[in-house]
């Protein structure tokens, strides 16, 4: 029987940490979290608790996504796909440097 609980990856790839750290900065330093923040003073201790449950979450699935595990990236996407209805205001957002033309 198969049983979900949560595993802690012992592989100590630092790559993999830098890119969990500077992905939930992106996440967490910009836009409506900070706000959030401030508008419902969320202490420094819950901060770092938070940061660090979203840098530990993206870490795993850094790993997961370098091992090639579709199975267990499927497992994630199927349990947490709540809410079907929210998918159609879902617009892929990035930031990156982008080259100009210089015309």
């Amino acid at each position: 029987m198969k049983v979900w609980t949560t595993v802690k990856i012992k592989d100590d790839n630092k790559d993999v940490k830098l890119i969990a750290n500077s992905f939930s900065n992106y996440l967490y330093r910009n836009g409506p979290i900070l706000d959030i923040y401030y508008k419902y003073n969320i202490s420094q201790t819950d901060k770092y608790m938070l940061e660090k449950d979203i840098k530990d979450k993206i870490a795993g699935l850094l790993m997961l996504y370098l091992s090639k595990n579709t199975e267990r990236i499927n497992d994630i996407a199927n349990k947490y796909n709540l809410n079907n209805n929210d998918i159609d205001t879902i617009i892929p957002t990035i930031e990156a440097y982008i080259e100009k033309n210089k015309s």
